[in-house]
């Protein structure tokens, strides 16, 4: 062998070698935060996966992270860790469940349907994903079956919005094809019970998953931005779907329904003195005067249009006044003179005290702003850095890893105490937020993905998100600013099954073809 190939082959040999150690490292940190988790729980409920086998079912199926700040960190491999505790075999399939422990209001085998959306868009990254066809078939199909009252329409609802975000991780067109027929007529259920003549939709707030709200009622047909945006959001996964299975015909049909009620959201819920998306209400067909966080809800789905005017909402987050606060993001604005006044006596209070669920909405809003609009009004990569790692330290009781229901804005505490009910509630995202905002990862409908990371410039020195799994192949992203973190050489590199494909100097934007 002559001597500049034996040097090339001892540098393949080294960078393998790093590759393998960093490997061991990336699962020696899972199994260690997994025996601290372990170790604070008294596994009350056990589902499919025990606690003794967490760490090896994480091992084999959830993207590994690696990065500096250890808060974000932590809760990254706590939330994979809880959402595994609520992977449930049925008789009638397997199902993603909220509440750990059973509850009144949910329909048989202790499934709701309210955070349906979070499930998919959190469980979409697991490798062995199928399960999840299962959970969705069985609201579709089987969760209705010998009830008295509707289960799977109990709440609202970004069904066919999160199946597009799944597909586009787990491409099945098979699957889409055997029930693009019964997401048509689940569309139009849900027209013929919450479209009003006006062409918006209505929704009670304990219907929304929202009680006891500033501007919701239990009795009156109030037009709010979340059911408008879901059903916006719904109808462009339902063109997109039908494009991809060839139905012209279908494709037009939703795309004209998702221009009329995006157009309807703009004209109607948008107030332009306030510049905040707001509910309307039945009784005076007005506006309401509160923001809420429901407002952020349309830039989930990309509703709004780009421009300045709609992008000021978004100056609420750095506002006190409006909806920051010490320990996270307020659903109701504190300006709001019966801010926190609806929760003694009941359950739920979504007039102004943090949960997890709106932040989760109000979050992929701000990342999709950030990246997908060029109208950023003041807000910008630290705002959502700041919020994401806020929302992270947040999700602690005593000092440990916890997510509940909801909690005190100024002290953090969860208001319902350490209620068995809501520990590990199942009813947000966290990990969806770190690998396609935080990270960057943008899955695509073709055979390609993008990063476009929201990491404010110097923040990180390095980080390595790997063994994610997209379109049936293995992804690693690698960040390291000196090359000595990895030894794998400086710069911004993504592997695909193992091969560099793509490589910066700086954490910048870039597509992959796969």
């Amino acid at each position: 062998m002559g001597l500049s190939k034996y040097i090339l082959a001892c540098t393949l040999c080294v960078s393998q070698l790093s590759v393998f150690a960093q490997s061991d490292l990336l699962d020696k940190k899972l199994r260690n935060y997994v025996k601290e988790f372990n170790a604070n729980d008294n596994e009350a409920v056990i589902n499919k996966i025990s606690n003794a086998q967490s760490a090896d079912w994480m091992a084999a199926n959830v993207p590994l992270l690696d990065c500096p700040d250890k808060e974000i960190e932590e809760k990254y491999y706590f939330r994979w860790w809880s959402y595994r505790k609520h992977i449930k075999d049925t008789p009638e399939g397997t199902i993603v469940t909220e509440f750990i422990e059973p509850v009144k209001h949910a329909a048989k085998y202790n499934a709701i349907s309210c955070a349906l959306g979070h499930h998919l868009y959190e469980g979409r990254w697991i490798k062995n994903n199928d399960f999840l066809k299962e959970y969705v078939n069985f609201w579709l199909y089987k969760a209705d079956v010998g009830e008295k009252k509707p289960r799977f329409h109990q709440f609202s609802s970004w069904l066919d919005d999160a199946l597009l975000a799944y597909y586009k991780v787990n491409p099945d067109k098979e699957y889409i094809k055997s029930i693009i027929a019964d997401l048509d007529k689940d569309f139009q259920k849900w027209e013929q019970d919450r479209k009003l003549a006006n062409g918006l939709f209505w929704q009670h707030d304990v219907k929304d998953g929202m009680e006891e709200s500033v501007s919701g009622s239990r009795v009156d047909k109030n037009m709010r931005p979340t059911i408008n945006a879901y059903m916006y959001a719904n109808a462009v996964a339902l063109s997109t779907f039908a494009d991809i299975l060839g139905d012209q015909a279908l494709k037009a049909k939703y795309q004209a329904k998702a221009e009329e009620i995006r157009k309807l959201t703009i004209n109607e819920l948008w107030d332009k003195d306030e510049q905040f998306f707001k509910t309307k209400l039945a009784k005076t067909n007005q506006l309401h005067e509160a923001r809420e966080a429901i407002g952020f809800v349309p830039w989930y789905f990309n509703l709004p249009l780009d421009q300045k005017e709609y992008a000021q909402a978004w100056n609420q987050l750095l506002d006190t006044a409006g909806f920051k606060a010490k320990w996270g993001l307020t659903t109701a604005e504190r300006r709001e003179p019966t801010f926190r006044t609806r929760g003694s006596g009941h359950g739920c209070e979504w007039d102004g005290a943090i949960w997890p669920f709106a932040t989760t909405q109000t979050l992929r809003g701000l990342a999709n702003l950030l990246t997908n609009y060029k109208h950023h009004a003041k807000v910008d990569k630290n705002v959502f850095y700041n919020e994401l790692h806020k929302y992270a330290w947040s999700q602690q009781m005593y000092g440990k890893p916890y997510i509940g229901e909801y909690q005190d804005e100024s002290n953090g505490e969860w208001l319902k105490g350490d209620h068995p009910r809501s520990k590990f509630y199942n009813h947000s995202a966290f990990m969806d937020h770190v690998i396609q905002d935080l990270i960057g990862f943008k899955p695509r409908l073709d055979a390609a993905f993008d990063i476009d990371p929201l990491i404010p410039d110097g923040k990180w020195d390095y980080f390595c998100l790997d063994n994610l799994t997209y379109q049936g192949k293995q992804v690693k992203i690698l960040w390291d600013k000196t090359g000595k973190h990895y030894q794998q050489g400086k710069g911004f590199k993504v592997f695909v099954d193992g091969k560099l494909v793509a490589k910066k100097s700086s954490i910048k934007p870039l597509r992959v073809k796969l």
